[in-house]
């Protein structure tokens, strides 16, 4: 896989076990996370799936599942985030710090019976990080490492 992605898809959790609400473009402040979403400050301002990796939970579990389940707010193509602990990751015109590997929950069993298994392996479930620039990312937009 190379270096350029896209983003897919984008959502925002306007409250704390609110549905995911899909937005095109969506604004970001540096060491805050995204305007309007639940998740602010600390070091889960973002969560970000692969598409790719989705897939193979989709493959493992038998039968396509809507990504907006996962509850992450970027849906991606093109990159692999797996072990990208501390790496950079331009969306658009801001960057993203990873910070660590998205565990499943609780939820995502309840949401779809075999999801929470289907995603430990891989980096499947995604990742989380900080934003390091103000900024509003839209789908379409170009994804790549630093």
């Amino acid at each position: 896989m190379n270096d350029d992605g896209v983003v897919l898809k984008l959502w925002i959790k306007p409250a704390t076990g609110a549905a995911m609400t899909a937005v095109d473009t969506v604004s970001l402040v540096a060491d805050q996370g995204i305007v309007g979403n639940a998740d602010q400050g600390g070091k889960r301002q973002v969560t970000i799936l692969a598409a790719e990796r989705w897939a193979d939970t989709e493959a493992e579990l038998g039968h396509p599942v809507e990504p907006a389940i996962r509850r992450a707010n970027l849906f991606i193509n093109g990159i692999e985030l797996a072990d990208s602990t501390g790496r950079v990751l331009r969306v658009g015109g801001t960057r993203i710090e990873i910070c660590g590997q998205t565990h499943p929950c609780h939820i995502m069993e309840a949401a779809v019976d075999g999801l929470r298994g289907a995603l430990e392996p891989d980096w499947r479930g995604g990742t989380y990080g900080v934003v390091l620039d103000d900024a509003q990312i839209s789908v379409g937009d170009a994804v790549s490492w630093e």
